[in-house]
């Protein structure tokens, strides 16, 4: 069993084994399960994510409150048509994180990898990085064990709750914990992987979560966006062999003292932040009323 980083990087050395080897491991201890099991369980939720991921890259499916509808297939338009600063790499991957948050808004089926607001970032991640080196179905399994990991040790040591800790609790540790998974995917060492989810965590510290009119839209929907973008710099930039000066763990450790220390209006309450704002109090009036 692990707690914390440090515990989780000490097994992996002992066994020689890789970060996802041994999340899976214990896992199938806690849970007295074989080890196809939880692989199966994995396979089952990869492929809801990977519906959701392209449902409305060519359809609008407009979320139930009308807010939000249609960025996944203007963003997929805009990369199959025009000249873009990014690559199509990561703008297919933006686009897959944005069709996954719009099926979540329109009551679809969904996976919360970490939370339903942050859902988005990790599979979109994941899924860009397989197809770009072609990566087996097994292969994925492994990346999303790897991701589990780290958002294990992140609930244990802090939160996963924008009502708790701010989005940088939600769509941070989703980032982290794609960035750690790709790091792993891509051949990256232990090392590098913690390195990649710390700076995810750093580059977003203090993040609010200010929902407009209390509903998990705007400006979700683009926190996921550049959550997407988040994980997959960091991710190059450790397998570049830059590092995180401060820890993994240290890393966490601080991010829940940021969070508690956000008043409770940028704790998904929808009072301050952008839901604060002149547009923000019209808009739940509008939805809600007085």
């Amino acid at each position: 069993m692990y707690n914390n980083a440090n515990e989780l990087k000490a097994l992996c050395e002992q066994s020689g084994k890789k970060i996802c080897e041994v999340a899976m491991e214990v896992e199938s201890k806690l849970n007295e399960t074989s080890i196809d099991e939880i692989r199966k369980k994995f396979k089952e939720n990869i492929e809801i994510m990977r519906q959701a991921c392209n449902k409305t890259l060519k359809k609008e499916i407009p979320s139930i409150s009308g807010l939000t509808s249609g960025m996944a297939k203007k963003l997929f338009s805009y990369m199959e048509n025009g000249n873009t600063l990014f690559s199509k790499d990561i703008l297919r991957s933006v686009a897959y994180s944005l069709s996954c948050f719009e099926v979540n808004t329109s009551m679809g089926k969904i996976v919360a990898a970490p939370t339903a607001g942050s859902c988005g970032i990790l599979p979109a991640c994941l899924f860009m990085v397989a197809e770009k080196i072609n990566a087996s179905d097994d292969d994925l399994i492994n990346a999303f064990a790897t991701a589990a990991a780290i958002g294990t040790i992140i609930e244990k040591n802090a939160t996963l709750s924008g009502a708790e800790g701010g989005c940088q609790a939600e769509c941070g540790s989703a980032s982290a914990m794609a960035a750690a998974a790709m790091t792993e995917m891509l051949g990256g060492n232990i090392d590098q992987c913690f390195h990649a989810a710390s700076m995810t965590i750093t580059n977003v510290m203090g993040q609010v979560c200010d929902p407009i009119a209390g509903l998990v839209e705007i400006p979700c929907a683009k926190r996921n966006a550049i959550g997407v973008v988040n994980a997959v710099l960091c991710t190059d930039l450790a397998l570049a062999g830059i590092e995180c000066f401060v820890p993994f763990d240290e890393v966490i450790e601080a991010m829940y003292e940021v969070g508690k220390a956000l008043p409770m209006e940028l704790r998904e309450t929808g009072i301050g932040g952008l839901a604060g704002t002149p547009t923000g109090i019209a808009t739940r009036k509008k939805i809600f009323g007085d």
